[in-house]
């Protein structure tokens, strides 16, 4: 960010590109939820990269309200003990007020228009069109679709698949965590910052 001035536009360029690209094309074949979160870190930063040249400001906006929407997935997932997508699945019978913010975030975090994780993402486009970057623009917006296809799957895992039920199966004691405000704060703001700014 300090020296943001004196980096090489084309070389930065160039390596967000294909770091969006590598966030997206790995984290489709994961099942590990962690390996999933982590892609998507690679292809947030190549968000990120390809504007501090044209605006810090721009960057800063984009990690913080990054950081807001996976540290509230991730309080989620730790509270839920999810690791893999097939727990995920049966996190819905558990906690469903919990999955469908979950499921929301997600949605915020593939950067879908009324979340708050769309902003950055329209920003940024808005910028790169401003310096005359349109194929630049036009490039990482359809990249993104891959990150939003594994968002989907995530979201889709966490509310929509139930587990199957069988009777003769012996009932598992489930304990309950208890669900904290720092995760109903961060989950309310990475889902609703969009429409109150």
């Amino acid at each position: 960010l300090l020296t943001s001035h004196s980096l090489n536009p084309m070389l930065l360029t160039s390596m967000a590109i294909m770091s969006i690209a590598l966030g997206g094309w790995m984290g489709l074949n994961q099942t590990q939820t962690r390996k999933i979160l982590a892609f998507s870190s690679i292809s947030h930063l190549g968000w990120m990269a390809i504007i501090i040249i044209y605006d810090p400001k721009l960057t800063l906006l984009a990690f913080y309200l990054y950081t807001l929407m996976t540290a509230s997935i991730f309080l989620t997932m730790d509270s839920t003990n999810t690791l893999k997508l097939s727990t995920l699945m049966t996190s819905w019978t558990k906690t469903p007020m919990l999955s469908t913010t979950l499921m929301l975030t997600l949605l915020s975090l593939a950067g879908l228009p009324p979340l708050t994780g769309f902003l950055p993402k329209w920003l940024i486009i808005q910028e790169l069109t401003k310096q005359e970057m349109t194929t630049v623009a036009t490039t990482i917006s359809m990249l993104s679709l891959l990150g939003l296809f594994f968002y989907l799957r995530l979201a889709y895992c966490s509310t929509i698949t139930l587990p199957p039920n069988s009777p003769n199966k012996m009932k598992q004691w489930s304990t309950k965590k208890q669900i904290n405000t720092s995760i109903s704060m961060l989950t309310l703001l990475s889902i609703s910052l969009l429409p109150l700014s």
